[in-house]
């Protein structure tokens, strides 16, 4: 965009990053004859409010706050002959107004938001002046967006009971929310869901499928902005616990090595019973020397202290076989599968064999 032709009423100002914007297309050189433009500007910087079309014969012009030319909100007054500018109650301190018509903001803010009119005066109105609604313009300022952050209240949010409800912080005018999972788009889910400014994320009846990563994303016209990844601790099982090996016949003099494991976050504490009797608390339980009086129920517990649920699972365990004193496992299975062979006749291994 080319600089005015001529300096600024009330001293030189630099040429900084200046956006202009319009409803009307005439005040956007290319645009069509009413098109509506949305006007950004990011706050701090400049913005120049450009007045197109203006009569060759022009003898002044004023400009006013919001859609009105009531002169409580005037903000610039300029006459051509005398090249005065004169500021009316609305003008802050930092409007410049150009020979040209056009009117310079310095260090826009929030609330320059907002529409202003031009009224123009010719010799051709007869000395009247005139004022043209169609020359209201729209300004929108934005700003710089600071890096987003994710906020959530139940940090430890227990399967299938809790709703997580995920919020994009800092929230600001003029922007737009975008969130993303596992670094995909959100999926398509009855359980998710956003509010209608896409701020907030909400995780109905979360699951441990549900941890993430999150990321929220924040854009305005000028800036864009991507939050750290958020990971979900979601607390679930245990689960049913699972015993290995799986095995339920073992013959006498042998040794029992058994198991236990349940998905489960946090991580479930395991305890055993042997027909009801409590056994130490453990993962794995190992009885050497099995006689008859080790059959029976073996019934795995698994504990989790952080969603406070106890899972069960049972393994019936039987001892049978002849017990061949002083001989190890591998003798008496060499005795058993003797006897298969030859029922009849006295096996046993000797002493000191």
């Amino acid at each position: 965009m080319e600089p005015p032709s001529a300096p600024p009423r009330g001293g030189h100002v630099p040429w900084q990053e200046l956006l202009l914007a319009g409803e009307r297309g005439d005040f956007w050189e290319g645009a069509r004859m009413g098109e509506r433009m949305p006007p950004n500007a990011t706050e701090g910087k400049d913005v120049l409010l450009r007045a197109h079309s203006l009569p060759g014969d022009l003898l002044g012009c004023n400009w006013f706050r919001g859609a009105t030319v009531m002169s409580s909100h005037q903000i610039l007054s300029y006459v051509v002959d005398t090249q005065v500018a004169t500021p009316g109650p609305a003008h802050s301190g930092r409007e410049t107004i150009y020979p040209n018509g056009s009117l310079l903001f310095q260090r826009v803010t929030l609330n320059d938001t907002g529409n202003y009119t031009l009224q123009i005066g010719g010799t051709g109105q007869r000395g009247n002046t005139g004022t043209s609604q169609d020359n209201v313009l729209s300004l929108v300022s934005t700003e710089d967006l600071p890096k987003p952050i994710i906020t959530w209240k139940i940090s430890d949010p227990v399967e299938n009971a809790d709703s997580v409800v995920l919020t994009c912080e800092p929230q600001t005018q003029s922007t737009s929310y975008l969130w993303s999972v596992n670094s995909k788009s959100l999926p398509a889910s009855a359980r998710l869901e956003l509010s209608l400014d896409n701020r907030t994320l909400t995780i109905h009846r979360v699951t441990r499928n549900d941890t993430g990563p999150y990321e929220c994303e924040t854009r305005n016209p000028v800036s864009a902005g991507r939050s750290d990844p958020l990971t979900l601790n979601v607390l679930y099982g245990p689960d049913a616990p699972t015993i290995s090996p799986s095995d339920s016949h073992y013959r006498l003099g042998a040794s029992l090595g058994l198991s236990c494991h349940a998905a489960s976050n946090p991580p479930a504490q395991y305890s055993w019973l042997i027909n009801g009797r409590p056994q130490p608390s453990t993962q794995e339980l190992f009885i050497p020397n099995l006689t008859a009086n080790d059959s029976g129920a073996y019934t795995c517990v698994a504990s989790n202290s952080g969603t406070r649920l106890n899972k069960t699972t049972v393994q019936t365990i039987t001892v049978s076989g002849k017990w061949i004193p002083g001989a190890s496992a591998d003798a008496v299975v060499e005795v058993c599968l003797a006897f298969r062979k030859e029922p009849r006749r006295s096996y046993f291994p000797q002493a000191n064999a």
